[in-house]
Protein backbone atom coordinates (compact mmCIF):
# COMPACT_ATOMS: atom_id res chain seq x y z
CA UNK A 1 0.00 0.00 0.00
CA UNK A 2 3.23 2.53 0.59
CA UNK A 3 3.15 2.95 -3.10
CA UNK A 4 -0.54 3.60 -3.48
CA UNK A 5 -0.46 6.21 -0.78
CA UNK A 6 2.65 8.25 -2.23
CA UNK A 7 0.78 8.10 -5.69
CA UNK A 8 -2.76 9.77 -4.46
CA UNK A 9 -0.62 12.65 -2.01
CA UNK A 10 0.79 13.49 -5.49
CA UNK A 11 -2.14 13.72 -6.60
CA UNK A 12 -4.19 15.06 -4.28
CA UNK A 13 -2.21 16.68 -1.28
CA UNK A 14 -1.24 14.89 2.15
CA UNK A 15 -4.86 15.30 3.71
CA UNK A 16 -7.42 14.37 0.37
CA UNK A 17 -4.59 11.92 -0.80
CA UNK A 18 -4.47 9.74 2.88
CA UNK A 19 -8.52 10.16 2.83
CA UNK A 20 -8.62 8.89 -0.89
CA UNK A 21 -5.86 5.93 -0.36
CA UNK A 22 -8.14 4.48 2.56
CA UNK A 23 -11.31 4.29 -0.06
CA UNK A 24 -8.86 2.47 -2.70
CA UNK A 25 -7.79 -0.17 0.52
CA UNK A 26 -11.58 -0.70 0.51
CA UNK A 27 -11.89 -1.54 -2.46
CA UNK A 28 -9.16 -3.69 -2.76
CA UNK A 29 -10.99 -5.36 0.30
CA UNK A 30 -13.89 -5.40 -1.57
CA UNK A 31 -12.26 -7.34 -4.56
CA UNK A 32 -10.06 -9.85 -3.04
CA UNK A 33 -11.32 -13.48 -3.29
CA UNK A 34 -13.11 -12.54 -6.79
CA UNK A 35 -10.20 -12.60 -8.88
CA UNK A 36 -9.74 -15.77 -11.11
CA UNK A 37 -6.91 -17.06 -12.07
CA UNK A 38 -4.78 -16.18 -15.37
CA UNK A 39 -5.25 -18.58 -18.45
CA UNK A 40 -1.60 -18.42 -18.23
CA UNK A 41 1.06 -17.15 -16.57
CA UNK A 42 3.21 -14.27 -18.14
CA UNK A 43 3.66 -14.09 -21.96
CA UNK A 44 5.34 -16.54 -24.46
CA UNK A 45 6.09 -16.83 -28.26
CA UNK A 46 2.35 -18.37 -28.11
CA UNK A 47 0.48 -15.08 -27.45
CA UNK A 48 -1.16 -13.17 -30.07
CA UNK A 49 -4.21 -11.35 -29.55
CA UNK A 50 -6.67 -11.01 -31.91
CA UNK A 51 -8.48 -7.58 -32.40
CA UNK A 52 -12.40 -7.63 -32.88
CA UNK A 53 -16.07 -5.66 -32.47
CA UNK A 54 -18.58 -7.83 -30.35
CA UNK A 55 -20.35 -8.32 -33.28
CA UNK A 56 -18.12 -8.55 -35.76
CA UNK A 57 -19.65 -11.78 -37.32
CA UNK A 58 -23.32 -11.98 -37.35
CA UNK A 59 -25.72 -14.98 -37.66
CA UNK A 60 -29.46 -14.53 -37.31
CA UNK A 61 -31.63 -15.33 -34.22
CA UNK A 62 -28.14 -15.49 -32.49
CA UNK A 63 -26.72 -12.66 -30.07
CA UNK A 64 -23.18 -11.59 -31.95
CA UNK A 65 -21.30 -12.76 -28.87
CA UNK A 66 -21.94 -16.13 -28.98
CA UNK A 67 -21.44 -16.32 -33.00
CA UNK A 68 -18.13 -15.04 -31.86
CA UNK A 69 -17.49 -17.30 -29.63
CA UNK A 70 -18.54 -20.10 -31.98
CA UNK A 71 -16.35 -18.61 -34.70
CA UNK A 72 -13.42 -18.44 -32.81
CA UNK A 73 -13.00 -21.44 -31.07
CA UNK A 74 -13.79 -23.51 -34.39
CA UNK A 75 -11.23 -21.41 -36.42
CA UNK A 76 -8.51 -19.75 -33.52
CA UNK A 77 -8.26 -21.46 -30.92
CA UNK A 78 -5.06 -22.88 -31.67
CA UNK A 79 -4.14 -19.90 -33.88
CA UNK A 80 -3.92 -16.83 -31.18
CA UNK A 81 -3.94 -16.97 -26.99
CA UNK A 82 -6.68 -14.07 -26.66
CA UNK A 83 -8.94 -11.68 -27.68
CA UNK A 84 -9.39 -8.32 -27.28
CA UNK A 85 -13.14 -6.97 -27.60
CA UNK A 86 -13.79 -3.36 -28.56
CA UNK A 87 -15.52 -1.69 -25.44
CA UNK A 88 -18.83 -4.22 -25.51
CA UNK A 89 -20.61 -1.99 -23.40
CA UNK A 90 -23.65 0.39 -23.87
CA UNK A 91 -23.15 3.24 -25.68
CA UNK A 92 -24.07 5.98 -27.90
CA UNK A 93 -21.19 6.87 -30.67
CA UNK A 94 -17.93 6.28 -31.88
CA UNK A 95 -18.63 2.68 -32.28
CA UNK A 96 -18.69 1.34 -28.66
CA UNK A 97 -15.86 4.38 -27.10
CA UNK A 98 -18.98 6.64 -25.97
CA UNK A 99 -19.54 4.69 -23.03
CA UNK A 100 -22.81 5.19 -20.88
CA UNK A 101 -22.47 2.47 -18.59
CA UNK A 102 -18.99 1.00 -17.83
CA UNK A 103 -20.50 -1.98 -15.75
CA UNK A 104 -22.61 -3.56 -18.08
CA UNK A 105 -23.05 -5.66 -21.56
CA UNK A 106 -24.81 -3.78 -23.84
CA UNK A 107 -28.01 -6.22 -24.48
CA UNK A 108 -27.42 -5.98 -28.38
CA UNK A 109 -24.45 -8.04 -28.37
CA UNK A 110 -25.02 -10.49 -25.62
CA UNK A 111 -24.35 -10.90 -21.85
CA UNK A 112 -21.73 -11.52 -19.75
CA UNK A 113 -21.98 -15.15 -19.84
CA UNK A 114 -21.02 -14.58 -23.46
CA UNK A 115 -17.79 -12.77 -22.42
CA UNK A 116 -17.24 -16.02 -19.81
CA UNK A 117 -17.78 -18.46 -22.78
CA UNK A 118 -15.06 -16.81 -24.52
CA UNK A 119 -12.83 -16.68 -21.49
CA UNK A 120 -12.91 -20.64 -21.65
CA UNK A 121 -10.92 -20.71 -24.84
CA UNK A 122 -9.14 -17.40 -24.80
CA UNK A 123 -7.20 -14.95 -22.66
CA UNK A 124 -8.86 -11.48 -22.61
CA UNK A 125 -8.55 -7.55 -22.83
CA UNK A 126 -11.26 -5.53 -22.03
CA UNK A 127 -11.13 -1.30 -22.94
CA UNK A 128 -10.75 1.15 -19.64
CA UNK A 129 -11.84 4.04 -21.63
CA UNK A 130 -10.81 6.03 -18.89
CA UNK A 131 -10.86 9.84 -20.56
CA UNK A 132 -14.39 10.24 -21.12
CA UNK A 133 -18.26 8.87 -20.68
CA UNK A 134 -21.02 9.39 -23.37
CA UNK A 135 -23.00 12.25 -22.78
CA UNK A 136 -25.81 9.87 -22.00
CA UNK A 137 -24.40 8.29 -19.32
CA UNK A 138 -25.83 8.33 -16.01
CA UNK A 139 -22.81 10.54 -14.39
CA UNK A 140 -22.96 13.03 -16.83
CA UNK A 141 -27.05 13.20 -16.78
CA UNK A 142 -27.13 13.68 -13.10
CA UNK A 143 -24.21 16.59 -13.20
CA UNK A 144 -26.91 18.37 -16.25
CA UNK A 145 -29.51 17.67 -13.52
CA UNK A 146 -27.46 19.99 -11.18
CA UNK A 147 -26.71 16.80 -8.46
CA UNK A 148 -24.35 18.14 -6.33
CA UNK A 149 -22.66 14.58 -6.26
CA UNK A 150 -22.12 14.61 -9.48
CA UNK A 151 -20.70 18.46 -9.72
CA UNK A 152 -17.07 17.79 -10.34
CA UNK A 153 -17.00 14.97 -12.57
CA UNK A 154 -16.20 16.48 -15.37
CA UNK A 155 -14.38 19.84 -16.13
CA UNK A 156 -16.45 22.71 -16.51
CA UNK A 157 -14.34 25.78 -18.13
CA UNK A 158 -14.60 29.79 -17.31
CA UNK A 159 -14.29 32.19 -19.90
CA UNK A 160 -10.48 32.94 -20.70
CA UNK A 161 -9.04 30.01 -19.67
CA UNK A 162 -5.95 29.55 -21.57
CA UNK A 163 -6.48 26.56 -23.90
CA UNK A 164 -4.32 27.85 -27.08
CA UNK A 165 -1.63 24.95 -26.27
CA UNK A 166 -4.22 22.25 -25.98
CA UNK A 167 -2.60 19.10 -28.12
CA UNK A 168 -6.36 17.59 -29.82
CA UNK A 169 -6.59 14.27 -32.23
CA UNK A 170 -9.59 16.31 -33.90
CA UNK A 171 -10.72 19.41 -35.98
CA UNK A 172 -13.99 19.60 -33.59
CA UNK A 173 -14.50 22.13 -30.74
CA UNK A 174 -12.26 21.41 -27.32
CA UNK A 175 -15.19 23.11 -25.59
CA UNK A 176 -19.14 21.69 -26.28
CA UNK A 177 -21.79 24.09 -24.15
CA UNK A 178 -24.73 22.18 -22.24
CA UNK A 179 -27.08 24.24 -20.06
CA UNK A 180 -27.60 23.25 -16.04
CA UNK A 181 -29.54 24.73 -13.65
CA UNK A 182 -26.66 27.47 -12.66
CA UNK A 183 -26.75 28.56 -16.66
CA UNK A 184 -24.61 27.46 -19.34
CA UNK A 185 -21.46 25.54 -19.07
CA UNK A 186 -18.54 25.40 -20.99
CA UNK A 187 -17.51 21.24 -20.77
CA UNK A 188 -14.32 20.00 -21.82
CA UNK A 189 -14.84 17.29 -24.70
CA UNK A 190 -11.55 16.33 -26.37
CA UNK A 191 -13.21 13.74 -28.70
CA UNK A 192 -17.10 14.80 -29.94
CA UNK A 193 -19.80 16.35 -28.09
CA UNK A 194 -20.99 13.23 -26.96
CA UNK A 195 -17.67 12.26 -25.22
CA UNK A 196 -17.04 14.19 -22.37
CA UNK A 197 -14.16 14.38 -20.48
CA UNK A 198 -13.73 13.14 -16.61
CA UNK A 199 -12.51 15.43 -14.14
CA UNK A 200 -9.21 13.13 -12.50
CA UNK A 201 -8.80 16.40 -10.27
CA UNK A 202 -12.16 15.14 -8.07
CA UNK A 203 -10.62 11.89 -6.10
CA UNK A 204 -13.97 10.63 -6.30
CA UNK A 205 -13.57 10.06 -10.24
CA UNK A 206 -10.95 8.23 -9.79
CA UNK A 207 -12.11 6.06 -7.14
CA UNK A 208 -15.47 4.86 -9.71
CA UNK A 209 -12.62 4.64 -12.48
CA UNK A 210 -10.19 2.10 -9.91
CA UNK A 211 -13.66 0.23 -9.16
CA UNK A 212 -14.59 -0.19 -12.94
CA UNK A 213 -11.00 -1.63 -13.56
CA UNK A 214 -10.76 -3.98 -10.86
CA UNK A 215 -14.93 -5.44 -12.02
CA UNK A 216 -13.35 -6.00 -15.21
CA UNK A 217 -10.26 -8.12 -13.59
CA UNK A 218 -12.96 -9.78 -11.55
CA UNK A 219 -15.03 -10.39 -14.60
CA UNK A 220 -11.62 -12.38 -15.77
CA UNK A 221 -9.80 -9.48 -17.91
CA UNK A 222 -5.79 -10.34 -18.50
CA UNK A 223 -5.28 -7.19 -20.47
CA UNK A 224 -6.37 -4.04 -19.60
CA UNK A 225 -6.28 -1.25 -22.52
CA UNK A 226 -6.12 2.08 -21.17
CA UNK A 227 -8.06 3.79 -24.18
CA UNK A 228 -6.77 7.55 -24.76
CA UNK A 229 -5.26 7.59 -21.73
CA UNK A 230 -2.32 10.42 -22.98
CA UNK A 231 -5.32 13.10 -22.86
CA UNK A 232 -6.26 12.14 -19.02
CA UNK A 233 -5.65 14.93 -16.97
CA UNK A 234 -5.91 18.67 -18.14
CA UNK A 235 -4.03 21.94 -16.87
CA UNK A 236 -5.24 24.87 -18.48
CA UNK A 237 -2.14 26.76 -20.22
CA UNK A 238 -0.38 23.41 -21.24
CA UNK A 239 -0.68 21.12 -24.06
CA UNK A 240 -2.98 18.60 -21.77
CA UNK A 241 -1.15 15.65 -23.29
CA UNK A 242 1.54 13.60 -21.45
CA UNK A 243 1.05 15.61 -18.10
CA UNK A 244 2.65 14.03 -15.38
CA UNK A 245 0.00 13.55 -13.35
CA UNK A 246 -1.64 11.46 -16.20
CA UNK A 247 1.44 9.28 -15.41
CA UNK A 248 1.03 8.99 -12.15
CA UNK A 249 -2.46 7.50 -12.59
CA UNK A 250 -1.58 5.29 -14.54
CA UNK A 251 1.32 4.07 -11.98
CA UNK A 252 -1.57 4.28 -9.22
CA UNK A 253 -3.54 1.71 -11.74
CA UNK A 254 -0.11 -0.09 -11.89
CA UNK A 255 -0.24 -0.37 -7.68
CA UNK A 256 -3.74 -1.14 -7.74
CA UNK A 257 -3.02 -4.02 -9.72
CA UNK A 258 0.29 -5.52 -8.80
CA UNK A 259 -1.33 -5.43 -5.09
CA UNK A 260 -4.74 -7.58 -6.25
CA UNK A 261 -3.87 -9.29 -9.33
CA UNK A 262 -0.35 -8.93 -10.47
CA UNK A 263 -0.75 -11.11 -13.87
CA UNK A 264 -3.12 -8.47 -15.40
CA UNK A 265 -0.99 -6.24 -18.35
CA UNK A 266 -1.65 -2.69 -18.85
CA UNK A 267 -1.57 -1.49 -22.15
CA UNK A 268 -1.11 2.01 -23.07
CA UNK A 269 -3.15 3.29 -26.29
CA UNK A 270 -1.21 6.49 -26.80
CA UNK A 271 -0.90 7.36 -30.81
CA UNK A 272 1.65 9.60 -30.24
CA UNK A 273 4.89 10.43 -31.50
CA UNK A 274 7.41 7.24 -30.70
CA UNK A 275 9.28 9.11 -27.96
CA UNK A 276 6.60 10.34 -26.23
CA UNK A 277 5.55 6.54 -26.56
CA UNK A 278 8.09 5.22 -24.74
CA UNK A 279 7.68 7.38 -21.66
CA UNK A 280 4.98 4.97 -20.58
CA UNK A 281 6.55 2.22 -19.62
CA UNK A 282 7.36 4.58 -16.42
CA UNK A 283 11.02 3.22 -15.15
CA UNK A 284 10.21 -0.39 -16.78
CA UNK A 285 8.08 -1.68 -13.63
CA UNK A 286 6.24 0.96 -12.87
CA UNK A 287 3.54 1.63 -15.44
CA UNK A 288 2.69 -0.09 -18.53
CA UNK A 289 3.90 -3.67 -19.33
CA UNK A 290 3.25 -3.07 -22.85
CA UNK A 291 2.46 0.28 -25.20
CA UNK A 292 1.11 0.34 -28.29
CA UNK A 293 4.31 -0.02 -31.49
CA UNK A 294 2.36 2.99 -32.99
CA UNK A 295 5.28 3.85 -35.30
CA UNK A 296 5.30 0.13 -36.81
CA UNK A 297 1.97 0.40 -39.47
CA UNK A 298 3.21 3.77 -41.06
CA UNK A 299 7.10 2.19 -41.55
CA UNK A 300 5.94 -0.91 -42.71
CA UNK A 301 3.33 0.57 -44.93
CA UNK A 302 6.25 3.20 -46.47
CA UNK A 303 8.67 0.25 -46.79
CA UNK A 304 6.40 -1.77 -49.28
CA UNK A 305 5.39 1.68 -50.98
CA UNK A 306 9.20 2.44 -51.51
CA UNK A 307 10.17 -1.04 -51.68
CA UNK A 308 13.15 -0.10 -49.68
CA UNK A 309 13.76 -0.97 -45.73
CA UNK A 310 16.49 1.26 -45.20
CA UNK A 311 14.24 3.58 -42.82
CA UNK A 312 12.18 0.54 -40.99
CA UNK A 313 15.55 -1.03 -40.73
CA UNK A 314 17.42 2.21 -38.95
CA UNK A 315 14.57 2.37 -37.09
CA UNK A 316 14.19 -0.73 -35.49
CA UNK A 317 17.78 -1.00 -34.46
CA UNK A 318 17.35 2.00 -32.27
CA UNK A 319 14.47 0.55 -30.26
CA UNK A 320 15.40 -0.19 -26.78
CA UNK A 321 13.08 -1.51 -23.39
CA UNK A 322 13.82 -0.29 -20.18
CA UNK A 323 13.66 -3.25 -18.58
CA UNK A 324 13.28 -6.90 -19.63
CA UNK A 325 9.35 -6.96 -17.80
CA UNK A 326 8.14 -4.73 -20.29
CA UNK A 327 7.97 -5.04 -24.26
CA UNK A 328 5.96 -3.72 -27.29
CA UNK A 329 2.22 -4.16 -28.41
CA UNK A 330 2.74 -4.39 -32.18
CA UNK A 331 -0.17 -4.58 -34.63
CA UNK A 332 -0.41 -3.15 -38.27
CA UNK A 333 -4.04 -2.24 -38.27
CA UNK A 334 -6.73 -1.78 -35.70
CA UNK A 335 -10.14 -0.48 -35.69
CA UNK A 336 -8.90 3.22 -35.86
CA UNK A 337 -6.97 4.30 -39.00
CA UNK A 338 -3.24 4.14 -39.71
CA UNK A 339 -1.56 7.06 -37.10
CA UNK A 340 0.99 9.47 -39.12
CA UNK A 341 1.67 11.10 -35.62
CA UNK A 342 4.02 8.49 -34.79
CA UNK A 343 6.19 8.42 -37.63
CA UNK A 344 6.97 12.13 -37.59
CA UNK A 345 10.50 13.19 -37.14
CA UNK A 346 11.40 9.09 -38.49
CA UNK A 347 9.63 9.59 -41.78
CA UNK A 348 10.02 13.31 -43.58
CA UNK A 349 6.99 15.50 -44.69
CA UNK A 350 7.78 14.55 -48.36
CA UNK A 351 7.59 10.79 -47.11
CA UNK A 352 4.66 11.71 -45.01
CA UNK A 353 2.49 13.21 -47.68
CA UNK A 354 3.27 10.40 -50.21
CA UNK A 355 1.42 8.11 -47.47
CA UNK A 356 -1.60 10.30 -47.63
CA UNK A 357 -1.57 10.57 -51.82
CA UNK A 358 -1.19 6.35 -51.21
CA UNK A 359 -4.00 6.18 -48.80
CA UNK A 360 -6.38 8.56 -51.63
CA UNK A 361 -5.13 7.08 -54.72
CA UNK A 362 -6.14 3.72 -53.52
CA UNK A 363 -9.74 4.65 -52.65
CA UNK A 364 -8.77 5.52 -48.48
CA UNK A 365 -9.47 8.14 -46.96
CA UNK A 366 -7.63 10.69 -44.56
CA UNK A 367 -8.65 12.63 -41.04
CA UNK A 368 -7.00 15.67 -39.70
CA UNK A 369 -6.31 17.05 -36.73
CA UNK A 370 -6.24 20.55 -35.19
CA UNK A 371 -3.21 21.67 -34.46
CA UNK A 372 -2.11 24.65 -31.41
CA UNK A 373 -1.63 27.17 -33.80
CA UNK A 374 -5.55 26.34 -35.42
CA UNK A 375 -3.95 24.96 -38.94
CA UNK A 376 -4.89 21.06 -39.43
CA UNK A 377 -2.65 18.37 -40.76
CA UNK A 378 -3.36 14.73 -41.99
CA UNK A 379 -3.49 12.61 -38.64
CA UNK A 380 -4.68 9.24 -39.49
CA UNK A 381 -5.20 7.23 -43.27
CA UNK A 382 -8.33 5.37 -42.97
CA UNK A 383 -8.11 2.33 -45.70
CA UNK A 384 -8.57 -1.37 -45.18
CA UNK A 385 -5.23 -2.60 -44.93
CA UNK A 386 -5.36 -4.87 -47.99
CA UNK A 387 -6.34 -1.71 -49.91
CA UNK A 388 -3.66 -0.01 -48.28
CA UNK A 389 -0.44 -2.10 -49.66
CA UNK A 390 -2.30 -3.06 -52.98
CA UNK A 391 -3.88 -0.70 -55.29
CA UNK A 392 -7.52 -1.86 -55.89
CA UNK A 393 -7.02 -0.68 -59.59
CA UNK A 394 -3.75 -2.01 -60.72
CA UNK A 395 -3.73 -5.19 -62.63
CA UNK A 396 -1.79 -7.91 -60.56
CA UNK A 397 -2.06 -10.84 -59.83
CA UNK A 398 -4.25 -12.49 -56.71
CA UNK A 399 -1.37 -14.45 -55.68
CA UNK A 400 1.18 -10.81 -55.67
CA UNK A 401 -1.18 -9.29 -53.54
CA UNK A 402 -1.47 -12.05 -51.09
CA UNK A 403 2.57 -12.10 -50.94
CA UNK A 404 2.95 -8.25 -50.61
CA UNK A 405 0.33 -8.01 -47.72
CA UNK A 406 1.61 -11.93 -45.91
CA UNK A 407 5.18 -10.04 -45.75
CA UNK A 408 4.25 -6.99 -44.43
CA UNK A 409 2.22 -8.74 -41.39
CA UNK A 410 5.41 -11.25 -40.85
CA UNK A 411 7.27 -8.65 -40.36
CA UNK A 412 4.73 -7.72 -37.44
CA UNK A 413 4.82 -10.31 -36.39
CA UNK A 414 8.68 -10.75 -35.81
CA UNK A 415 8.94 -7.91 -33.84
CA UNK A 416 10.02 -7.98 -29.90
CA UNK A 417 6.64 -8.13 -28.26
CA UNK A 418 2.91 -9.46 -28.52
CA UNK A 419 1.41 -9.27 -32.14
CA UNK A 420 -1.96 -7.61 -31.86
CA UNK A 421 -4.10 -8.76 -35.17
CA UNK A 422 -7.17 -6.77 -36.73
CA UNK A 423 -10.43 -9.55 -37.55
CA UNK A 424 -10.30 -8.24 -40.65
CA UNK A 425 -6.25 -8.79 -41.56
CA UNK A 426 -6.90 -12.15 -40.66
CA UNK A 427 -9.01 -12.43 -43.61
CA UNK A 428 -7.92 -9.96 -45.96
CA UNK A 429 -10.97 -7.74 -45.76
CA UNK A 430 -11.07 -4.63 -48.69
CA UNK A 431 -12.33 -1.23 -47.26
CA UNK A 432 -15.92 -0.74 -46.75
CA UNK A 433 -16.40 2.67 -48.62
CA UNK A 434 -20.37 2.45 -48.93
CA UNK A 435 -20.24 2.23 -44.64
CA UNK A 436 -18.41 5.83 -44.89
CA UNK A 437 -20.97 6.77 -47.05
CA UNK A 438 -24.00 5.05 -44.55
CA UNK A 439 -21.98 6.75 -41.14
CA UNK A 440 -19.82 9.73 -42.36
CA UNK A 441 -17.28 8.41 -40.26
CA UNK A 442 -13.86 8.13 -42.44
CA UNK A 443 -13.12 5.02 -40.05
CA UNK A 444 -16.36 2.83 -40.84
CA UNK A 445 -14.16 1.84 -43.81
CA UNK A 446 -12.36 -0.35 -41.73
CA UNK A 447 -15.25 -1.50 -39.70
CA UNK A 448 -17.44 -3.35 -41.74
CA UNK A 449 -19.36 -6.42 -39.95
CA UNK A 450 -19.45 -9.63 -41.82
CA UNK A 451 -22.00 -12.35 -42.24
CA UNK A 452 -21.01 -15.33 -40.51
CA UNK A 453 -22.49 -17.86 -43.40
CA UNK A 454 -20.21 -15.79 -45.63
CA UNK A 455 -17.24 -16.05 -44.30
CA UNK A 456 -17.62 -19.87 -43.64
CA UNK A 457 -18.13 -19.90 -47.62
CA UNK A 458 -15.46 -18.07 -48.68
CA UNK A 459 -12.78 -19.30 -46.13
CA UNK A 460 -13.89 -23.16 -48.18
CA UNK A 461 -13.38 -21.45 -51.23
CA UNK A 462 -9.82 -22.68 -52.00
CA UNK A 463 -9.61 -20.10 -54.50
CA UNK A 464 -10.81 -16.92 -52.71
CA UNK A 465 -8.72 -14.05 -51.60
CA UNK A 466 -10.25 -14.71 -47.64
CA UNK A 467 -9.01 -18.35 -47.84
CA UNK A 468 -5.61 -17.53 -49.05
CA UNK A 469 -4.53 -15.27 -46.84
CA UNK A 470 -5.73 -17.10 -43.74
CA UNK A 471 -4.46 -20.16 -44.91
CA UNK A 472 -1.02 -18.16 -45.01
CA UNK A 473 -1.14 -16.27 -41.92
CA UNK A 474 -2.27 -19.21 -39.89
CA UNK A 475 0.50 -20.71 -40.62
CA UNK A 476 2.92 -17.69 -39.71
CA UNK A 477 1.51 -17.70 -36.37
CA UNK A 478 1.76 -21.74 -35.62
CA UNK A 479 5.21 -21.52 -36.44
CA UNK A 480 6.28 -18.48 -34.35
CA UNK A 481 4.38 -19.78 -31.61
CA UNK A 482 6.21 -23.11 -31.42
CA UNK A 483 9.52 -21.12 -31.72
CA UNK A 484 10.86 -19.79 -28.44
CA UNK A 485 13.05 -17.45 -30.45
CA UNK A 486 9.93 -15.01 -30.50
CA UNK A 487 9.22 -14.84 -26.78
CA UNK A 488 7.87 -11.15 -26.58
CA UNK A 489 11.04 -10.04 -23.97
CA UNK A 490 13.86 -12.13 -26.76
CA UNK A 491 16.49 -10.09 -28.20
CA UNK A 492 15.93 -8.65 -31.56
CA UNK A 493 18.87 -7.31 -33.96
CA UNK A 494 18.31 -5.79 -37.06
CA UNK A 495 20.95 -7.37 -39.89
CA UNK A 496 21.60 -5.28 -43.01
CA UNK A 497 21.27 -6.81 -46.02
CA UNK A 498 20.73 -4.21 -48.67
CA UNK A 499 18.01 -1.81 -49.05
CA UNK A 500 14.97 -3.67 -50.44
CA UNK A 501 15.29 -6.73 -47.93
CA UNK A 502 14.20 -6.65 -44.01
CA UNK A 503 16.63 -8.40 -41.95
CA UNK A 504 16.03 -9.18 -38.33
CA UNK A 505 17.59 -12.02 -35.82
CA UNK A 506 14.94 -12.64 -32.65
CA UNK A 507 16.98 -14.88 -29.68
CA UNK A 508 20.41 -14.93 -29.34
CA UNK A 509 22.94 -18.34 -28.82
CA UNK A 510 21.26 -21.61 -30.14
CA UNK A 511 17.90 -20.35 -29.64
CA UNK A 512 17.53 -17.91 -32.47
CA UNK A 513 15.93 -17.08 -35.75
CA UNK A 514 16.92 -15.15 -38.86
CA UNK A 515 13.67 -13.35 -40.57
CA UNK A 516 14.35 -12.37 -44.20
CA UNK A 517 11.69 -10.06 -46.31
CA UNK A 518 12.09 -8.79 -49.52
CA UNK A 519 10.06 -5.57 -49.66
CA UNK A 520 10.21 -5.20 -53.09
CA UNK A 521 8.32 -6.35 -56.63
CA UNK A 522 11.40 -7.52 -57.87
CA UNK A 523 14.11 -10.17 -56.73
CA UNK A 524 16.91 -9.04 -54.30
CA UNK A 525 19.87 -10.39 -53.43
CA UNK A 526 20.80 -11.32 -49.83
CA UNK A 527 23.90 -9.64 -48.66
CA UNK A 528 24.49 -11.26 -45.87
CA UNK A 529 26.54 -14.16 -45.12
CA UNK A 530 23.51 -16.40 -43.40
CA UNK A 531 26.02 -19.14 -42.08
CA UNK A 532 27.54 -16.26 -40.22
CA UNK A 533 24.65 -14.73 -39.39
CA UNK A 534 22.94 -18.22 -37.72
CA UNK A 535 26.18 -20.14 -37.01
CA UNK A 536 25.79 -22.85 -38.75
CA UNK A 537 26.10 -23.88 -42.43
CA UNK A 538 23.11 -25.53 -43.01
CA UNK A 539 19.26 -23.97 -42.07
CA UNK A 540 15.53 -25.14 -41.84
CA UNK A 541 13.22 -22.79 -42.97
CA UNK A 542 9.98 -22.65 -40.07
CA UNK A 543 7.10 -21.88 -42.74
CA UNK A 544 7.65 -24.78 -45.00
CA UNK A 545 10.22 -27.11 -42.68
CA UNK A 546 12.96 -27.03 -45.83
CA UNK A 547 16.65 -27.64 -45.31
CA UNK A 548 19.04 -25.54 -47.19
CA UNK A 549 22.88 -24.98 -47.05
CA UNK A 550 23.37 -21.50 -46.62
CA UNK A 551 25.20 -21.77 -49.82
CA UNK A 552 22.34 -22.19 -52.50
CA UNK A 553 20.64 -19.12 -50.65
CA UNK A 554 21.61 -16.40 -52.44
CA UNK A 555 18.18 -13.95 -53.17
CA UNK A 556 14.90 -14.01 -52.45
CA UNK A 557 11.73 -13.79 -54.89
CA UNK A 558 9.53 -10.41 -55.06
CA UNK A 559 7.53 -10.11 -51.18
CA UNK A 560 9.39 -13.90 -50.14
CA UNK A 561 10.02 -14.36 -46.83
CA UNK A 562 12.32 -17.06 -44.83
CA UNK A 563 12.26 -17.78 -41.11
CA UNK A 564 15.80 -19.45 -40.91
CA UNK A 565 16.90 -21.72 -37.83
CA UNK A 566 20.07 -22.89 -37.31
CA UNK A 567 20.27 -26.54 -38.43
CA UNK A 568 23.14 -29.37 -37.51
CA UNK A 569 23.71 -31.63 -39.89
Amino acid sequence: MKNLVQHLIALYGNSLGRVTSSRVAALLQKYRGRIPQPRAPGLTARDAILITYGDQVRASEQAPLQTLADFCATHLRDVVSGIHILPFYPYSSDDGFSIIDYRAVNPALGTWEDIARLRQDFRLMFDLVANHVSAQSEWFQEFLRGNPAYNDYFIRVPEGADLSQVVRPRTLPVLTQFTTPSGIQNVWTTFSADQIDLNYRNPDVLIEIVDVLLSYVSRGAEFIRLDAIAFLWKEFGTTCLHLPQTHRVIQLLRAVLDEIAPHVILITETNVPHQDNLFYFGDGTNEAQMVYNFALPPLTLHTFHTGDATTLSRWASTLTLPSTRVTFFNFFASHDGIGLTPARGILSDAELDALVARALAHDGRVSSKTNPDGTTSPYELNIGLFDALNDPHAHESLETQVDRFIAAQAIMLSFVGVPGIYFHSLFGSRGWREGVGQTGNNRTINREKLECATLERELADADSRRHKIFARYTQLLRARAAQPAFDPYSAMRVVDAGESIFALVRGELSNIVLCLYNVSAREQPIKIDLAQALGAPYVTDLLTGQSFDTTQVRSLLPYQLLWFVPQSK
